[in-house]
């Protein structure tokens, strides 16, 4: 009962890095609305409609969300499938640049031919709403500054007549507003990627049909990563970011449980001497 705190401290800290360090691979299990928006992308012709990724969150949330980006880009490129990358506010963007960094070499994928890296522009809604009518009166030119006119991937991408789904990324109430103002207005399909926490109140809109799948946290992308690894999807030996941060979680929880039942055995046996 008078452990010194430092030990648990310590206890936690090794249950996080051994996993880290040399992945265990525990299973995970495949939820449906995962498999949902899985498949949905994976029907989704090669160099036909492009899928709109929104990169709707920030550092603080990149743990869980970044690797779920991570997998569906690598999904999209494996498949040849044209990919729009936007970011709504200006701390959003450098997710975009961190992702593609990440995955882009793998695939040999080239900016303007397989992917479009679009810039900042204000206003949140004003931007969903202009895509529809033009994205390159929209935007003018990609991250990099090139006239979107003169990129091959967009002669053939004007609005959301050309997008397949939008897939917003997001650890805040975004994915609504793409679903009423997006998905309503210009009947386009939309998925989210979202953290745990905020998973709960977005299974009343995939019931309704308002999105087509989502990811719920590390748990999500970890169980997309395994979809694209099990379709041969990945090079082999890419490394499982989200499996490996779920290692890392269960063996926390695992400790947790038991540093629970040891405590309340010792609790109990204290109680009992002092009667």
């Amino acid at each position: 009962m008078n452990i010194d705190r430092r030990w648990i401290y310590l206890l936690v800290g090794i249950c996080v890095i051994i996993p880290l360090i040399r992945p265990i691979g525990l299973p995970t299990f495949t939820t449906p609305y995962t498999q949902a928006l899985f498949d949905y992308i994976d029907k989704i012709p090669s160099d036909g409609p492009a899928v709109l990724i929104s990169f709707d969150f920030d550092p603080s949330t990149a743990p869980e969300l970044l690797p779920m980006a991570q997998a569906i880009l690598r999904h999209c490129f494996f498949k040849d499938i044209n990919v729009l990358c936007l970011g709504l506010y200006p701390t959003y963007i450098g997710m975009i640049d961190m992702a593609l960094s990440n995955v882009k070499d793998d695939y040999g994928a080239k900016s303007g031919e397989d992917f479009v890296f679009l810039p900042y522009v204000p206003g949140v809604t004003a931007v969903m709403l202009s895509i529809g009518e033009d994205i390159k009166r929209t935007f003018g030119r990609d991250y990099y500054g090139v006239s979107l006119d003169s990129l091959p991937m967009m002669r053939h991408i004007r609005n959301y007549d050309d997008v397949a789904l939008v897939v917003s990324i997001s650890a805040s109430a975004l994915p609504q507003s793409w679903a009423v103002l997006v998905g309503t207005s210009y009947h386009v399909k939309i998925g989210v990627g979202t953290t745990a926490v905020s998973a709960a109140e977005y299974y009343s809109w995939l019931q309704t049909g308002q999105f087509v799948g989502m990811l719920g946290g590390l748990k999500g992308a970890a169980e997309y990563e395994d979809l694209i690894e099990a379709s041969g999807y990945t090079k082999k030996g890419t490394r499982k970011i989200a499996a490996m941060g779920m290692d890392a979680q269960s063996f926390v929880h695992i400790l947790m449980i038991v540093l629970i039942i040891i405590g309340n055995i010792a609790y109990f046996n204290l109680s009992k001497k002092t009667r």
